[in-house]
């Protein structure tokens, strides 16, 4: 793929699908991912007097609570893709006036950020499935104001790569659609204008007694969004054969559990100041000049 377009094996129809079915739970696998990166935050000076939480719903409902109780007194940002998901965020992080357990908590606002923007936004396990991640990654830029970071987390290219291979041993159509590599994303976050992109991944792997289970985590995760997937619906007698076949080709453990890889990607950068390329004739936003003002009063 080039870092200009959206991920050529990703269909934007089945990604839209997939946001309005999707459960309005966190998965397991989202929770874990969001607590490493959590860790991450220890390397991070700046204290944020505001947040944005992207995707909290399926991003990690834990792992907001913790993120809630790390900064206190800043003021948190959710927002959501879609009523539905924005409908369930209100319900599990809002706590209700009446109930005096909720009183003095860090106040949270379900709309997205400010014109202004703010300190830290942070986004778990969504970008690899946004259809355009370039216009998702400017989206992120535009909500952050100047000195802000963010910390986001998504799948990498080698996720479920022994189900990738069984699939095509077999001469099936594509198991998933392809995953960028972390490269690109720091490519594409320097393209959105963030600064001193920092990107590592860890490899996770989970085993799994049966192959409905296995099959039951990956459903609970996303969907396979390949232009190129099985055109119609399977059907029970399918399922079957799914899972007889997995059974017989997917590397097992010493215990006989089966074992699926999920590469997952970390990344940070930060918002810098607005570079402006002077001209005979400049134009330069009233946002970006009080940034610019700003920087230079507090600089010693």
């Amino acid at each position: 793929m080039t870092t200009t377009q959206r991920p050529p094996t990703l269909d934007p129809l089945a990604v839209a699908r997939w946001q309005r079915v999707a459960p309005l739970a966190s998965p397991w696998l989202h929770e874990e991912v969001a607590s490493r990166m959590q860790d991450r935050l220890q390397w991070i000076k700046l204290q944020p007097q505001s947040w944005a939480h992207w995707g909290a719903v399926r991003g990690g409902l834990k792992a907001h609570a913790q993120l809630a109780l790390k900064y206190p007194k800043s003021e948190c940002f959710v927002a959501e893709v879609g009523a539905m998901r924005a409908q369930s965020a209100i319900k599990n992080i809002a706590s209700p006036w009446w109930k005096p357990a909720g009183w003095g908590r860090q106040a949270v606002r379900f709309e997205a950020p400010p014109p202004a923007g703010v300190d830290m936004l942070w986004a778990n396990m969504a970008l690899h499935e946004a259809a355009d991640p370039q216009a998702l990654l400017a989206e992120w830029h535009q909500a952050l104001r100047v000195n802000g970071f963010l910390m986001f987390s998504c799948l990498g290219p080698d996720t479920a790569i022994e189900l990738r291979e069984v699939y095509k041993q077999l001469g099936w159509p594509p198991a998933g659609h392809e995953l960028t590599d972390m490269h690109d994303w720091g490519d594409m976050l320097v393209q959105a204008g963030f600064a001193e992109p920092v990107m590592d991944m860890e490899r996770i792997t989970l085993t799994y007694e049966t192959p409905a289970r296995l099959l039951q985590e990956l459903a609970e995760l996303g969907r396979n969004f390949h232009p190129a997937r099985f055109p119609a619906l399977r059907g029970r007698h399918w399922k079957a054969r799914l899972e007889e076949v997995l059974a017989t080709h997917l590397v097992k453990g010493a215990d006989g559990r089966l074992s699926l890889t999920f590469e997952v990607i970390y990344g940070h950068a930060l918002k810098a100041q607005p570079k402006i390329k002077v001209s005979a004739l400049s134009a330069v936003s009233v946002q970006d000049m009080r940034a610019m003002l700003h920087d230079k009063r507090t600089k010693p």
